[in-house]
């Protein structure tokens, strides 16, 4: 962040910026940064025209953001998909569902790279070939997670952006959390929660995102599910439901509509038309809330393991299905 020095006055600083600016060591920044650069990492401070314009407008933005894979990302109309780590499937598949959807239709679609729905919609946007932008609570080198390691490189291979406010090589330490989820908040329109229990992070996200004047949404759910007490309570206090992308896509100001324009995806009943005759048999054996195991599967279908691990493979990467902790797999929810 030494791009700019300690107490240097900034267009359209807020007083919380400057007093930040006023207590920076420079000198340690300006080593942090240069090492940083050094491993490829792009460094956006206030003055940069690539600065996320979105990010202007909240109370207290970063001064800076390090940045690995496009900035062009940051450019799109963007809209945040953020939830429970430790969701359902029927969670994951509607997170999945919105992220295609709404990457199809040419947004950028934010969150977390957490487990559960973060997880979930970033690889719905990236199995339509769209963008993603994950911020993160650690340094942009630093992958948390371990088991996201795989979709933090599809990020950045398929055009996106991994994005964090902390210098590379910070490590995943409790507080950085809540404030990275005000970066995930400005730097999208407006905010989906699809599941949350009464203490998530995902309810700070939609706070900082009403503080912003900006558009809540949630995905209601099972009032018996602890998952689903945060969506249906702000549901409660006004936010609009969602079902589908188009729920949010209709409320989107005519100036991002216009920047839009693709078509939605056909979802599964599309992907069908290509399998072969023991993956539809499959696909059928396979529902949206309940798992199946890959034993289920082959007493099921009477194939070989490795048969049915290779048509999941086909299924997955078609967008059919989902695969789940403990190699548990569902149709994916459409």
């Amino acid at each position: 962040m030494a791009a700019f020095g300690a107490g240097t006055p900034l267009p359209g600083s807020t007083p919380l910026l400057s007093k930040a600016l006023a207590k920076l060591d420079v000198a340690r920044c300006r080593r942090e940064d240069e090492a940083a650069v050094a491993a490829g990492v792009r460094i956006l401070a206030w003055p940069d025209p690539h600065y996320p314009a979105p990010l202007r407008e909240i109370p207290d933005p970063p001064p800076a953001l390090y940045l690995r894979g496009s900035v062009e990302a940051l450019a799109l109309p963007a809209v945040a998909v953020v939830g429970a780590r430790l969701s359902t499937v029927y969670g994951q598949n509607v997170a999945r569902m919105l992220g295609e959807d709404l990457a199809r239709a040419g947004c950028t679609v934010v969150s977390g790279l957490a487990r559960g729905i973060d997880a979930a919609a970033h690889a719905g946007s990236l199995a339509v070939s769209g963008r993603a932008a994950a911020v993160l609570g650690t340094g942009v080198d630093v992958v948390y997670p371990r088991e996201n390691e795989g979709l933090y490189r599809r990020i950045l291979e398929s055009g996106g952006a991994i994005l964090s406010e902390n210098p590379p090589g910070a490590p995943p330490l409790p507080r950085h959390f809540p404030v990275r989820n005000r970066i995930i908040a400005g730097l999208a329109w407006g905010t989906i929660v699809v599941e949350a229990d009464a203490k998530s992070g995902s309810l700070v996200t939609a706070r900082f995102t009403l503080e912003t004047g900006r558009e809540v949404f949630a995905v209601p759910h099972n009032i018996t599910s602890r998952t689903g007490t945060g969506p249906n309570l702000l549901i409660q206090k006004g936010a609009k439901l969602v079902q589908r992308a188009e729920d949010i896509l209709e409320e989107m100001p005519a100036g991002l509509r216009n920047r839009l324009g693709a078509v939605l995806p056909a979802g599964v009943a599309g992907a069908k038309e290509g399998l072969d005759g023991d993956a539809r048999r499959l696909l059928d054996l396979l529902s949206p809330d309940e798992p199946r195991s890959v034993d289920a599967l082959c007493a099921s279908t009477g194939l070989a393991a490795a048969r049915v691990l290779s048509l999941l493979l086909e299924l997955k990467m078609a967008g059919a299905c989902v695969e789940l902790p403990g190699m548990r797999y569902a149709r994916a929810g459409r």
